[in-house]
């Protein structure tokens, strides 16, 4: 498929959020990052991103505060 035809295809919420996980565990295939920087717009990213950091940080809150609560 052509950067051309990639470009015209719109990137699902699923797509994107695929894209942020595996950047935050710092795992991306070459052939992968290509095709999303082609097809993922920056402010996907940006709200994707924001959204995932507010999930881990509250995953671990809460993780950190169920340790606690079974110390006491």
């Amino acid at each position: 498929m052509t950067a051309v035809a990639q470009a015209q295809k719109k990137a699902s919420a699923l797509q994107v959020a695929k894209a942020v996980f595996w950047s935050f565990l710092g795992i991306r295939k070459r052939r992968d990052y290509d095709a999303d920087s082609v097809q993922l717009k920056p402010q996907q990213v940006i709200v994707a991103g924001l959204i995932g950091a507010a999930f881990l940080v509250l995953g671990l809150i809460l993780l950190v505060r169920f340790v606690i609560g079974n110390l006491a």
